[in-house]
């Protein structure tokens, strides 16, 4: 229930629900979109003295949004996070305007402070092969499979964790062991095919064989302990217990493994182009990040071996 009045809450409702038929946002996204309304709404809430309606957002001034910044930087949130939270409610006055007919210039007239862009931190391909070596401990042997079955198709075809966890098993052949080309559907309903290593095809046929539950076409891939669909954060909180036997830094996680595919693949030699097409990203400026992070390897390879340095 979001802390305005009921005309909000239909709004909020319609909102998030063409954000997910519609426009195809993952379930993660719309959700956080739809959280951070409703963090707005409960600002409001306090500081309007009651809870929010339509017509009260269309007659919020700058002034109302400064406050509404200031109170998410008290609050000791990081600027990258305050900027989201903007992001989210600017989509949903977007909304209002084009589907409502309301409109207030004020949130996009605020001026915001710029967020410094963070470099992708990729795992390097040996703290990659020690996470795949303690996947394999303490869980039952299907769960081991899947779970290095799930990292080498991140690590080894750069797929985002929702795109991997939303396949099916009709995605794969009859023979897994046979795949050479997988079709992945990503974001914006973009649909890419990407090469896969034989290794990756032996780990899924090796975990479908483990596999106790039944897999029909339409059955998701990716099942847990229950026969259900695998729940992302399972596999985050996998990744956090590996990341501490490890030593390794909170940058770990399984979205650091598409970045280290999309890494190891440009200090190999392969093109932006490519790269692009590979990772599914809209646009080549997404893409060239990764060349940011090859010149900073290179900048610490010069700083620590020239005799000048």
């Amino acid at each position: 229930m979001l802390h305005g009045t009921d005309d909000l809450d239909d709004a909020l409702l319609a909102w998030l629900r063409e954000l997910a038929k519609e426009r195809r946002f993952s379930a993660e996204t719309v959700g956080y979109y739809g959280d951070e309304v409703r963090r707005f709404a409960l600002f409001l809430s306090r500081h309007l003295g009651g809870p929010p309606s339509l017509k009260a957002l269309m007659e919020l001034t700058p002034a109302d949004f400064r406050s509404w910044l200031a109170d998410r930087q008290a609050q000791g949130l990081s600027r990258g996070y305050v900027m989201r939270g903007v992001a989210a409610v600017r989509s949903f006055f977007r909304w209002l305007d084009k589907r409502r007919g309301m409109h207030n210039p004020a949130l996009f007239a605020l001026r915001t402070p710029p967020v410094p862009r963070r470099l992708p931190r990729p795992l390097t391909i040996e703290q990659a092969h020690d996470v795949a070596g303690l996947l394999g401990e303490g869980a039952p042997p299907f769960v081991i499979k899947r779970d290095v079955a799930l990292l080498l198709l991140l690590w080894g075809c750069g797929l985002r964790i929702g795109e991997a966890l939303g396949l099916a098993r009709s995605a794969l052949p009859a023979d897994p062991a046979t795949l050479r080309t997988l079709r992945v559907r990503g974001k914006g309903d973009k649909v890419r095919d990407v090469p896969v290593l034989p290794a990756v095809a032996e780990a899924l046929a090796a975990y479908l064989l483990a596999c106790p539950h039944a897999h029909g076409p339409d059955t998701p891939l990716f099942l847990g302990i229950r026969g259900k669909r695998l729940d992302p954060d399972a596999v985050r909180r996998r990744i956090r217990q590996i990341r501490g036997v490890l030593n390794l830094p909170e940058s770990a996680t399984p979205h650091a493994l598409r970045h280290s595919f999309a890494t190891h693949l440009l200090e190999s030699g392969a093109d932006l182009r490519s790269i692009q097409e590979l990772l599914g990203h809209a646009s080549l400026s997404t893409t060239q990040k990764y060349t940011r992070v090859d010149q900073e390897k290179l900048y610490q390879l010069y700083g620590a071996t020239h005799p000048r340095a």
